[in-house]
């Protein structure tokens, strides 16, 4: 199912992307968290495993069927929607391997070829308890997703630096060429 409404916001860790959708949610757009975070904050409180430093694998799994039964459930949503990461992120991520399943909804599931790439920002870079990767690992990730866009049959358009008002207004802006 292709959907061109729904657009993904990716890069490495920390470098805007939750920022700028939650200026987009203040002005009324419909967003989809990133479910990274939330599958990091519930193995933490029950004392599972699935973070990418005790079980990788694991981790990018939960990832994907979350991501997968978020656009199952959005399907028929004629809105715009703008997820802060998606199904292809999990796509091949962290080095693991992507399975059958991955690959087939990775085929299956499509959103808007256009893809709003955060690239690394030193400046604004943080770790936290559910972000722990050091910055040569954020510019690391970057890269990957970089490279993997378009042999995933993405287009990467670059989300420049500045304020958030500003980039939120680039991905509106971006986002009404690309799905008019």
């Amino acid at each position: 199912m292709h959907k061109p409404n729904f657009f993904v916001l990716t890069g490495g860790p920390g470098v805007g992307k939750t920022t700028v959708l939650r200026r987009l949610a203040s002005l009324g757009e419909q967003v989809v968290e990133e479910t990274a975070r939330a599958v990091v904050r519930e193995a933490m409180a029950s004392g599972g495993q699935e973070t990418p430093w005790l079980d990788n694998p694991a981790f990018v799994a939960a990832c994907a069927r979350r991501d997968i039964a978020i656009f199952d459930r959005m399907a028929g949503e004629t809105r715009r929607v703008l997820f802060d990461r998606g199904i292809i992120d999990s796509h091949g991520a962290n080095g693991v391997p992507p399975w059958p399943e991955l690959d087939e909804a990775v085929r299956t599931r499509r959103y808007n070829p256009k893809v709003f790439l955060f690239p690394p920002w030193r400046e604004i870079y943080e770790t936290d308890a559910e972000r722990r990767q050091d910055w040569p690992e954020a510019e690391r990730t970057f890269e990957l997703i970089r490279q993997r866009l378009p042999i995933l049959g993405y287009t990467p358009v670059i989300v420049p630096r500045g304020d958030v008002a500003w980039r939120a207004d680039f991905v509106l802006q971006s986002a009404a060429e690309a799905n008019p």
